[in-house]
């Protein structure tokens, strides 16, 4: 049985059709492949006015940039007398090749597959009587999103440039920032029908070589249809789909991609994404902010370590309300219970459904927040945190007590730096209500205990998640599990990450 219920034996095989295209190169070939494709185009021009030469230049209309045709491909061949000297069709295709077109890239094609995907990319195809290749140059035009300030990364103290959708636009973005020649980019093709590029970024010389390998394996092992979400390659490359944390870490600014790969990490850029993932992703890193290493070293720690608090707090404590209430009224101060009860008194419900109903209504809320537009998703907030909350207090429905509770819990989430950890928390936090109100305290324990045994048991790409809390083959990490040591006694890089040169500064 699969992980869903559904046998493995009633999946049918993907068929893997290799070569894409099984017809020779040739013009008529192209034509029949792209026969119902209406921004298809070809054109026949006549090399420096000759009628006897004539060569068939094939486009894709929007995917070619016009005046670089014109300029770069079309005027050179028009005016260059010395394509008239030339012998025959072979002899023109050298001249072209060696430089006649004034471009900067040029690429002999022998296969079809080759020649179509060059055309979907932004290519001109030209096509020479009688020869059984075709030069493919590169026109593609560059229409894509400016670079401008990160929306979901707050930059305090920083670069404000952001990853955009264009993959070679993104990869010159960490070329900017980090300018050693030893940044390594290894390129792969990823779904059969989107033929999405997907990029591999290490620093030779820093980077153990094991990682980028399993990666790259990794990527060639993904057999899809197409990469046009962030989902089509995180769960193909973590490898573990029965854990709701994350197990990438992913960034749309890119200082902090840099960052990672100087630290020894892989990177990977994803042609059509706005942002960049880092590999490995341990829990440490997603508690920390990008601004930290810009921040004081004491306020930064003073922040991680809130921000730890938050986690504790958000996880656990309606859970510990519901066991206190329910089962442990002994551990309540006096006047404190007897104002809960005071509040409770007409409330007809039992305490862990209160609590529920109060984390449904904020899940219902926050998801309505933010698939509806910024403006009305405001106005649902306001509205339904009035309905939710004064309302439902005033009609007895829950009592105040919870309500606290639960808006504390649900603050406290907020703070999360990454909201892929906040989303795998908010599911804990219902299943530690849960046994807290099946089994008082030692339901919550229990199931704090399976949380930490579920971390424990995860690893990304070789490295235990709980990093920095837990030793890797041996390697403890020390002086940097919470609190942020000053920059310039940051002698070492981290050691989970078996770095080739440990040492990231003299």
């Amino acid at each position: 049985m699969g992980f869903f219920g559904r046998k493995r034996e009633e999946i049918p095989p993907h068929p893997r059709k290799e070569p894409r295209i099984s017809l020779p190169l040739s013009l008529e070939s192209l034509e029949e492949v792209f026969r119902d494709a209406v921004d298809f185009s070809r054109r026949q021009v006549q090399l420096a006015g000759d009628p006897g030469k004539v060569v068939t230049l094939c486009y894709i209309g929007g995917m070619v940039r016009m005046e670089r045709v014109s300029d770069y491909v079309l005027r050179p061949m028009a005016q260059d007398r010395g394509l008239l000297e030339c012998a025959n069709m072979a002899a023109v295709m050298e001249y072209m090749e060696l430089g006649a077109l004034y471009d900067l890239s040029v690429e002999r094609r022998r296969d079809m597959d080759r020649a179509a995907a060059d055309l979907v990319e932004g290519n001109c195809l030209l096509f020479f009587p009688g020869e059984t290749e075709a030069l493919s140059f590169n026109v593609g035009t560059e229409e894509k999103r400016s670079v401008s300030a990160p929306e979901n990364e707050t930059v305090l103290k920083g670069a404000r440039d952001a990853f955009v959708e264009s993959i070679r636009t993104n990869t010159s973005l960490v070329r900017r920032h980090l300018k050693a020649p030893e940044l390594k980019i290894r390129e792969q093709v990823v779904g059969r029908q989107s033929l999405t590029t997907v990029d591999v970024l290490y620093v030779e010389g820093i980077t153990d070589p094991a990682l980028p390998a399993q990666v790259e394996k990794r990527l060639a092992e993904i057999d899809i249809d197409a990469v046009l979400a962030t989902g089509n390659i995180e769960e193909y490359l973590t490898g573990q789909i029965r854990t709701p944390f994350p197990l990438l870490q992913h960034t749309e600014r890119p200082d902090r991609f840099c960052g990672g790969l100087a630290e020894g990490r892989v990177g990977v850029l994803i042609d059509g994404l706005p942002l960049g993932y880092l590999a490995p992703g341990v829990i440490g890193d997603f508690l920390r902010a990008p601004q930290d290493k810009s921040s004081n070293w004491m306020v930064a720690s003073m922040l991680t370590v809130l921000r730890y608090a938050c986690l504790l707090v958000t996880l656990v404590l309606p859970a510990l309300y519901v066991a206190m209430v329910t089962f442990h009224q002994e551990m309540i101060p006096t006047r404190l219970a007897l104002s809960i009860i005071a509040a409770k008194r007409d409330v007809p419900f039992i305490t862990v459904f209160e609590v529920l109903i109060l984390l449904i209504a904020f899940e219902i809320l926050q998801e309505a927040g933010l698939r509806l537009p910024q403006s009305i998703g405001q106005t649902v907030s306001i509205i339904g945190g009035l309905v939710v909350g004064t309302a439902a207090v005033e009609a007895k429905i829950i009592s105040p007590a919870v309500l606290i509770v639960v808006a504390i819990a649900g603050i406290a989430g907020y703070t999360m730096p990454s909201q892929e950890v906040a989303g795998a928390l908010r599911l804990w936090r219902f299943l530690l209500a849960l046994l807290a109100g099946a089994a008082g305290l030692f339901g919550a324990m229990m199931g704090l205990a399976a949380l930490v045994c579920h971390l424990a048991g995860i690893e990304s790409f070789g490295v235990s998640y709980l990093t920095p809390f837990a030793a890797n083959q041996g390697e403890q990490v020390e002086g940097r599990a919470v609190l942020r040591q000053p920059l310039p006694k940051t002698k070492l890089r981290p050691a989970a990450l078996k770095t080739r040169n440990k040492r990231n500064q003299g």
